[in-house]
C-alpha cells in the first residue's frame, strides 16, 4: 500500500469551521490584574539574591548594587529624553 496516495482521514478534534477570536480584554489564556504582583515577587528575588551574594562577599554585593542603581538611573535618562 502506498501511503503517500492514501487520503488520511479527517481528525475529530479538527475544529470544523473558523473559530473567532474573543474580543480584547476578555481573553481566557491572560492573566488580568496580577501586574503589581508580579512586579512585587521579582523585586523580592532581586532582594533575596543581593542577600544571599552578601552573605558570602560583601564586595560582591556592593557591585551587584551599584550595577542595578546606574542601570536604572541610565534606562530613566534614556526613557526621559
Amino acid at each position: 500500500m502506498n501511503l503517500f496516495i492514501q487520503e488520511l482521514p479527517a481528525s475529530e478534534l479538527a475544529p470544523k469551521a473558523v473559530q473567532e477570536t474573543p474580543p480584547p480584554g476578555k481573553d481566557p489564556l491572560i492573566a488580568q490584574n496580577l501586574q503589581k504582583e508580579q512586579y512585587i515577587g521579582i523585586i523580592g528575588l532581586a532582594i533575596a539574591l543581593v542577600a544571599a551574594v552578601g552573605f558570602f562577599s560583601r564586595r560582591v554585593e556592593y557591585a551587584i548594587g551599584l550595577a542595578v542603581i546606574l542601570s536604572a538611573s541610565l534606562i530613566a535618562l534614556f526613557l526621559f529624553l
